[in-house]
């Protein structure tokens, strides 16, 4: 609930940036930029609660995980993000998700030091609490499988078995290796920019710095997709009654993005003269190879897996077989921007959030509602509406209209994280304000369904905690 909650609460900011943008409505910069700061900062973090839910739940189906630390999860989660708030609404913080160094404490001089240090220290608390979650499904992989390598198909890669663990686990060893490692990545500059707003003395490279908060952000937004492709996995097998197995080629994939996806972050630096040639080479050429192991194999597997099945089609099935379309669409125009020559123009545009709104927006949230759906169906009695298949149609024809006024906006040129738009740039603002608007509405509809369906709910082992996350 808390998760369809606050997702509905982010999309209602977006819609008052491109209000603001279209010059529709009026506020100022310093509130346009605190919003700015919540709704990047937000809508990845609770996609992240989602996408862990949706692990938790299928993993629990395989090995014994003990709730209180989800639960743990979840407390330290929430109260991460109250200090966030707090910083942002009651000190006036607002320099975007990103933190980049030294930029807190150019925020702590001009206002207060407690709205910086609220919102490092609610960031890290963020961090703290899913590396302990991570560390705590590590131990229990290592303890049924036999190690981390097991659980990535390591035995199967190498011939020693025909099948590997369940694409469940395969999925969640990657998410605990490349999520780790950023979390890690960003914990470092978190804990030197407080050091630093406490003790100015206390310094780091701005450029290392800027490595490691783009490789926490970048792999720690990619993650929630991977963990939330497990229901994609797992639903549609069900659906379809095939199963999704863990061969030598799916597992190949999935070890070859573990590998890519801590490395391509560097696509976010390739405006960035002083970095290394070789590096921004990397970043291109790896750019263009990470969308397609896993992503090739799940959306090809899933067109294997539904055809001829005669599976029945209803708001689960429909939202997971469509979410391919949204997380193959996102990619085309994230590869086109992680070309060197392309990115010197485009990458400071609404180009970029029109690739990253697409993944998200038809990809991780369209299988977070998918989800939620289908736990309501599965684990209690809740039955399918028109007005659900109405609230589809609508999600995915207006997203694919707001996605297409962000990429559009990026061929005219208007630049991404400004307040203010010149007036050529507003009828794009004005369409995808629109858009926005009636996304808002088909998510208040499956919000308030999800909702409606909980009382119908059993008694799963872990329904209680993944109650209050989804």
């Amino acid at each position: 609930m808390v998760t369809s909650v606050v997702l509905v609460l982010m999309m209602i900011f977006g819609v008052m940036m491109l209000l603001n943008q279209g010059n529709v409505i009026q506020i100022s910069p310093q509130l346009f930029y605190k919003v700015m700061t919540i709704h990047g900062t937000g809508m990845i973090g609770i996609a992240a609660l989602g996408g862990s839910a949706i692990m938790w739940y299928y993993l629990s189906t395989y090995i014994y995980l003990n709730a209180k630390v989800f639960f743990a999860n979840l407390l330290l989660s929430l109260i991460g993000v109250v200090l966030i708030l707090v910083a942002i609404f009651g000190f006036h913080f607002s320099d975007g998700w990103t933190f980049l160094f030294p930029l807190p404490a150019y925020s702590a001089n001009l206002y207060c030091k407690t709205g910086a240090l609220l919102f490092l220290f609610g960031m890290l608390l963020l961090g703290i609490d899913y590396l302990l979650m991570y560390f705590y499904l590590a131990a229990r992989f290592t303890k049924e499988y036999g190690g981390l390598l097991k659980s990535l198909g390591w035995d199967v890669i190498l011939g020693k078995k025909e099948y590997g663990p369940p694409s469940a686990v395969v999925a969640a060893t990657m998410v605990i290796i490349t999520n780790s490692t950023a979390i890690l990545a960003g914990a470092i500059v978190l804990v030197v920019s407080i050091l630093n707003i406490i003790n100015p003395a206390i310094s780091i490279d701005p450029m290392l710095a800027k490595h490691l908060t783009y490789a926490f952000g970048h792999i720690f937004a990619n993650c929630n997709i991977y963990m939330a492709v497990i229901a994609v996995y797992k639903i549609l097998s069900k659906y379809t009654g095939r199963p999704w197995k863990s061969n030598k080629a799916f597992l190949i994939a999935w070890n070859c993005s573990t590998i890519f996806t801590l490395i391509i972050y560097t696509h976010h630096l390739l405006m960035d003269f002083a970095v290394p040639k070789w590096m921004l080479i990397i970043g291109q050429v790896f750019s263009y190879a990470n969308g397609l192991p896993v992503m090739v194999v799940t959306a090809y597997g899933a067109l294997m897996i539904v055809y001829r099945s005669a599976m029945r089609w209803d708001f689960a099935s429909s939202m997971m077989f469509l979410e391919m379309f949204g997380w193959v669409a996102g990619a085309v125009p994230a590869i086109i921007d992680a070309t060197i020559v392309i990115n010197h123009i485009m990458h400071n545009t609404k180009w970029v959030p029109g690739h990253f709104h697409t993944y998200m927006g038809m990809g991780v949230v369209a299988m977070i509602f998918g989800f939620m759906y289908y736990f309501n169906k599965t684990e209690g009695t809740q039955k399918e509406k028109s007005l659900d298949n109405l609230a589809i149609v609508t999600y995915f024809i207006f997203f694919t209209g707001l996605t297409s006024s962000f990429l559009y906006a990026g061929k005219i040129s208007a630049p991404r994280r400004w307040a203010e738009h010149l007036p050529e740039w507003t009828a794009s603002d004005q369409i995808g304000a629109l858009c926005g608007i009636f996304i808002i509405a088909a998510a208040i509809v499956f919000t308030v369904r999800f909702i409606m369906g909980l009382k119908h709910i059993g008694r799963h082992p872990t329904t209680k905690t993944l109650k209050s996350a989804s």
